[in-house]
């Protein structure tokens, strides 16, 4: 009987995960069996006005302290190894990066960006984080019993005497963002463009597309899975729990991301040999 292992031991690939992959890493997600109810900030919030921003700066502040220090895991080290054509993640976290998976599109950006809003320059989050800590002395030893959230969060409401510093670029001062794709706002076209032409060459390369530690809840990540079938790319889903793209999937596999990636890696290694030894020879 052919199992997904078998089914991906030879085809190319490409990988779409989620925030399940992280969770071995220390990272919670939002939807995992386990995972209480959580309403993060969406993008029209967050530009309403100084209070709604001033509240996700200060939570981020303490959540970003801990999430940096995350390491990738042996789900990110194995996806990295895959030599997947593409790796599409819907994680913000920066692990795959970390791992030095080649060929990835962060889709909704990483955590560890930050733009301006009125004149779009960027700057790293370890720059800002300093500046944080400068203008709000003592903030995170004050809050240091809070729990950890997705996404670099944390469960605080007690923020409104927080400091947000402003854009430093000369003669702005506009307001900083996180430059991550947030619940309500779209993702830049050039990316989701990129993720479809991976995803249909799929289809002329007789290749598979993995989903791996995603609910696929948003469209975000749906939509590929979508397109996957309706190209007759066969789909794997390596998820705890049930997820919205069940019903498209070739298999569903109910285990950890991290030990199931790691067999695909062991299982796809010989055939990787073998193929480089008849090439040079």
């Amino acid at each position: 009987m052919t199992t997904a292992l078998d089914l991906l031991a030879d085809r190319p690939l490409v990988v779409l995960t989620g925030a399940g992959l992280s969770t071995d890493s220390g990272i919670p997600d939002y939807r995992g069996p386990n995972s209480p109810a959580r309403m993060p900030m969406t993008y029209q919030e967050f530009v309403s006005g100084p209070a709604a921003r001033r509240r996700y700066w200060a939570r981020s502040h303490l959540g970003w302290s801990r999430m940096r220090r995350a390491v990738p895991n042996a789900g990110h080290r194995a996806v990295a190894a895959l030599d997947a054509d593409l790796v599409i993640t819907q994680n913000v976290d920066g692990l795959h990066e970390a791992a030095g998976t080649p060929r990835l599109v962060a889709l909704h950006g990483r955590i560890a960006d930050v733009v301006c809003l009125s004149c779009r320059s960027t700057t790293t989050r370890p720059a800002l984080q300093r500046r944080l800590e400068q203008a709000n002395p003592g903030w995170a030893a004050r809050h240091a019993d809070v729990a950890v959230r997705p996404d670099g969060d944390v469960d605080l409401d007690d923020t409104a005497d927080f400091v947000v510093p402003d854009c430093e670029a000369p003669g702005c001062g506009g307001p900083l963002k996180p430059d991550v794709v947030f619940f309500g706002e779209n993702v830049p076209k050039p990316r989701v463009a990129r993720c479809y032409a991976a995803v249909e060459a799929l289809a002329e390369s007789r290749g598979a597309l993995i989903v791996a530690g995603s609910s696929l809840t948003v469209m975000s990540g749906l939509r590929f899975v979508r397109r996957a079938a309706l190209l007759g790319v066969p789909v794997v889903i390596v998820n705890r729990g049930r997820t919205r793209g069940d019903d498209l999937a070739s298999y569903k596999v109910e285990t950890g991301t991290s030990e199931w990636l790691s067999l695909l890696t062991a299982a796809r290694q010989p055939r990787r040999a073998t193929a480089g030894s008849l090439t040079t020879s």
